[in-house]
């Protein structure tokens, strides 16, 4: 997926998790922060940062912050609606026989249901955005959310589908995420219920560039 209108930008601070202070071209503008994750060890004063300004009638907000380069020189998209957009990019590739995004599954809203042949497939889809020694990890902030949809996985593994939980990682260099049993433990807990009920866990591995994201490839 790629963003239109990318401009260059220096992260001043972050007044509460929707709205960031950035440095652009001199002048200092409040953008919307497309991720209501803590981003704290990548939203740091002075880091480089890229926005994109979609144009919308009515915003509030000219631009939207979309990726940000941490210290250590890599760059990281954290668009919290990029990976159902890419994962849906990339499904289409996989030759299902359909594909239909927010799916009803019991209380839940599944990101994915997909048929191909005889059989039926539910994907759930996280974002990874936080990264720690070359390893991924999710959440960076507790998500009753997410534990919510992989119980419904569980579930709809006892009933026949065949269930996958995914993960982007919205970064380059990183080949697999470990949930963060710091932030939510009770989701650390989902996780491995989910994988010994045989959910699988699938890492889609990304390249960044300030103006797209891209699946380059897969594993469990």
């Amino acid at each position: 997926m790629k963003y239109e209108n990318i401009v260059r930008g220096t992260f001043l601070k972050r007044p509460n998790r929707f709205i960031a202070e950035v440095d652009i071209e001199g002048h200092k503008e409040t953008v919307h922060v497309k991720n209501t994750g803590r981003c704290s060890e990548l939203l740091v004063s002075g880091c480089e940062v890229f926005v994109t300004a979609p144009g919308t009638p009515g915003r509030k907000t000219r631009y939207d912050l979309v990726a940000v380069r941490k210290s250590t020189g890599v760059l990281f998209n954290i668009d919290s609606q990029a990976p159902n957009k890419v994962v849906k990019e990339w499904l289409s590739t996989r030759l299902f026989d359909k594909v239909i995004p927010e799916y009803t599954y019991g209380d839940s809203r599944i990101d994915f249901y997909m048929e191909k042949g005889s059989e039926k497939f539910l994907m759930e889809v996280k974002g990874c955005t936080q990264e720690l020694h070359g390893i991924g990890y999710f959440p960076d902030a507790p998500t009753e959310r997410g534990v919510k949809h992989i119980r419904e996985l569980i579930k709809a593994k006892a009933q026949g589908y065949r269930t996958v939980l995914a993960f982007v990682i919205q970064m380059d260099g990183v080949t697999e995420v470990r949930p963060n049993m710091e932030i939510h433990p009770e989701f650390g807990e989902a996780f491995d219920d989910a994988k010994n009920a045989g959910v699988e866990i699938l890492f889609l591995r990304c390249h960044v560039e300030p103006d797209g994201l891209w699946i380059v490839s897969e594993g469990e």
